[in-house]
C-alpha cells in the first residue's frame, strides 16, 4: 500500500485526502463516522465501502462498520477513520469521494462515483 498523500479540493470546497485505492472521505463524512463509531464504543471498527451485484442496475455500494482486515484489502486512514475497500472493488471505485448530507431533503452518505456510467432512478444501484 503507497503511504503518499495527495491533497484535492472537490467541488463545494470539501478538503480530501486520496491515497492507496482511490476513494475520498469528505471532512463531513469523516466527522459522521467519527460519531458514530463513538455511539458504537469501538475503536477496532473501519468503514468498508464494497461493490457488490445487484441492484436494478447491475451494481450496488455497500457501506458498513468492519472490524476486519481481509487480504488484498486496500486500507487509508483519513485522520484516523480507516476506509477499507476490498481488491475486486477497487477499480470500480477508483477516483469515488464519500460525503455526508445532513439537510432537511435528505440525511445519509453519499458516493460521487465517476465510474458510474448510469444509476437507477432510487439512486442505490449503478452500471
Amino acid at each position: 500500500m503507497s503511504t503518499e498523500t495527495i491533497s484535492s479540493e472537490t467541488a463545494g470546497g470539501i478538503a480530501t485526502e486520496e491515497r492507496a485505492h482511490g476513494v475520498t472521505l469528505s471532512e463531513g463524512a469523516r466527522e459522521k463516522v467519527r460519531s458514530l463509531l463513538a455511539q458504537e464504543g469501538r475503536d477496532d471498527l473501519r468503514l468498508r465501502i464494497a461493490v457488490q451485484p445487484g441492484g436494478c442496475s447491475g451494481l450496488i455500494y455497500q457501506l458498513f462498520f468492519d472490524e476486519r482486515e481481509l487480504e488484498n484489502d486496500a486500507i487509508v486512514d483519513f485522520d484516523g477513520v480507516e476506509v477499507v475497500v476490498d481488491a475486486m472493488s477497487i477499480p470500480y471505485l477508483d477516483g469515488a469521494s464519500i460525503d455526508f448530507e445532513d439537510t432537511i431533503q435528505k440525511q445519509g452518505f453519499t458516493i460521487d462515483n465517476p465510474n458510474a456510467q448510469g444509476s437507477c432512478a432510487c439512486g442505490d444501484s449503478f452500471s
